[in-house]
Parts: C-alpha cells; sequence; structure tokens
C-alpha cells in the first residue's frame, strides 16, 4: 500500500490527509497522520516528508493543546512499508496510542522528520572528521528544525510550543544530533530522547560538549544502549562510551531517575527492533500524564 494525498488541511496548505491504495509493501501506521511533502529549507539541500502523528481526541477536544516530540529517521518509526528495514520499525504510533488511551502518558503529537538519505549521515553529525570529510551539517540541521519546521508545525496545530512542553529525539546518529542540539537549544528543547547515541563520533566530542556546559541546563534527558550494540568487538565499547556520556552528564549535576534516565537494555542490538522495546519507558519518563 502507498501512501496518498487527498487533500490539504485547513491550517497550512502543505500539510495532507493521507489514504491507503495497494503496493508491494503493506503500510503499518495505526492512528491519525499529517504528511507534508517535501519539505524544503533553506539551510539544507535535499527536501524531505515530515510525517505527524496526531493523538487520540485531537479532531475532536478542538480546545486542547499537546505538547510535542521531534524525531530523527522519520521513515523508521511508525511505518514497516517506509523503514530502511522492510517491516522493521520503531512502532511508535501503536506504543503511543496504547499509552495515551491508558493515561499512562500525556497525550502528545509525534512529528517524524524523515532522513535525507545519503546525506544523513552528514546532517546529524556536529563536525566533520578526517575520515569523513563531508560531514558536519547539524548546526544547519538544528536551524532547520528550530527557524523553519518547529514554527511551521506551531502554527498548523494546536501545540503546547513553550521548550518544557517540546521534545527531540532520535537513536546512533539520530541520538547523537538530538543530544548535540538539545544542548545547543535548551530554550527550545527541554526533553531528549537519546538512544543509542553515537558517542564515538569524533573522538567522544559529545562528551566534551557536556563537559564544556558553564551551567546544566533545565533539560531532561532519557539515555539507553544496548549491551549487544555493533559487531562483538565493539559490544563493551560501545557501552563504556555510553557509561561515560552518562557520567559526565551527571558530574554536570544531572541525577538519576529525576531529570536523567538512564538504560542498558541487556542483549539489545542496534536496529528498529530494540529502540522499539524502549519507546515505551522512553515516552513514559519525559511524557508523564499530567
Amino acid at each position: 500500500m502507498t501512501a496518498c494525498p487527498i487533500h490539504s488541511t485547513a491550517a497550512h496548505p502543505a500539510a495532507v490527509d493521507i489514504v491507503y491504495t495497494a503496493s508491494p509493501r503493506e503500510h503499518t501506521r495505526t492512528g491519525t497522520f499529517r504528511m507534508i511533502p517535501g519539505f524544503r529549507s533553506a539551510f539544507l539541500e535535499t527536501a524531505r516528508d515530515i510525517l505527524v502523528y496526531l493523538p487520540p481526541g485531537y479532531d475532536t477536544d478542538t480546545r486542547r493543546r499537546y505538547p510535542v516530540l521531534y524525531l530523527q529517521d522519520g521513515q523508521n518509526l511508525f511505518d514497516g512499508a517506509t523503514a530502511f528495514i522492510p517491516g522493521k520499525e520503531w512502532r511508535v504510533d501503536e506504543t503511543a496510542q496504547r499509552l495515551i488511551r491508558t493515561r499512562a502518558i500525556e497525550p502528545l503529537i509525534i512529528v517524524g522528520i524523515y532522513n535525507a538519505g545519503v546525506h544523513r549521515l552528514a546532517e546529524y553529525t556536529p563536525t566533520a572528521t578526517r575520515r569523513f570529510r563531508d560531514a558536519g551539517r547539524a548546526d544547519a540541521y538544528g536551524r532547520m528544525i528550530v527557524e523553519e519546521l518547529k514554527p511551521l508545525i506551531d502554527r498548523t496545530y494546536r501545540t503546547l510550543p513553550d521548550a518544557a512542553h517540546t521534545g527531540l529525539g532520535g537513536s546512533s546518529l539520530g541520538g547523537l544530533v538530538s543530544l548535540y542540539l538539545g544542548l545547543k537549544y535548551p530554550q527550545v528543547f527541554r526533553k531528549l530522547a537519546v538512544l543509542s547515541p553515537s558517542v564515538w563520533w569524533d573522538n567522544r566530542l559529545i562528551i566534551g560538549q557536556v563537559l564544556r556546559l558553564t551551567e546544566r541546563p533545565d533539560v531532561k534527558i532519557w539515555l539507553d544502549v544496548g549491551t549487544r550494540e555493533g559487531d562483538p568487538a565493539s559490544h563493551q565499547r560501545n557501552v563504556e562510551d555510553t557509561r561515560a556520556l552518562r557520567d559526565a552528564l551527571l558530574q554536570k549535576g544531572w541525577v538519576l531517575d529525576r531529570d536523567l534516565k538512564y538504560l542498558e537494555a541487556v542483549g539489545a542490538e542496534h536496529n528498529e527492533e530494540a529502540w522499539a522495546a524502549r519507546v515505551e519507558p522512553m515516552l513514559r519518563f519525559l511524557f508523564p500524564p499530567r
């Protein structure tokens, strides 16, 4: 099945409802979605789709406003048909639907930002390195989110636009860029979902960023790692890198189980199936019911 735009929303002509028609890959989206196809930025070369999940009750409780979680790698979050590995997705929609309906979390809007394919590594990294000379476009990517996408989402949907109700997250390089930008823009994002971050990037640059903080921003962070990520030779190193990042955050004043949640997922690998299993505790920590 393929997604097909049928009409523009009243709030913004770029946002479209989606319906499904037959195709070789079966869509697995659950709930209410809007698509912003071909979103273009003045700061980046590549256009990308934006997929917006709306919580149960959004269309009926028209006076309510909602927090927003922006997530990287939007192809992999909701839909097995668009996932990097067909059929392997985070099941963010199914998990959010269940938790919202049982009042285990606060109802929220979730914005999936599609990655830019071959430009993903460049956009998700803060620096260029000797090995990756074309990398280091995270600052431009951050400007796209902060100066262009977030204002569009806030104009189009009934959001709670302040930093206290806005989150940013991702996994792997998406986790790296989410923490990097979250620490750069604490006035915009105060909830960060950092799953299996690529702490190794540029000699653990992200740890240095944390240690250079002159004061701890009021940012709540979910941080995790699987104990079997990467090839066998790197399992322990990946865990140790993430522990070092945790320790740097603690050194700067974050407190475990208050504004920092750290999880080592025993036996978990570096893939969508592993991250899908951690969506529920991440949402429970960052968006508890009010």
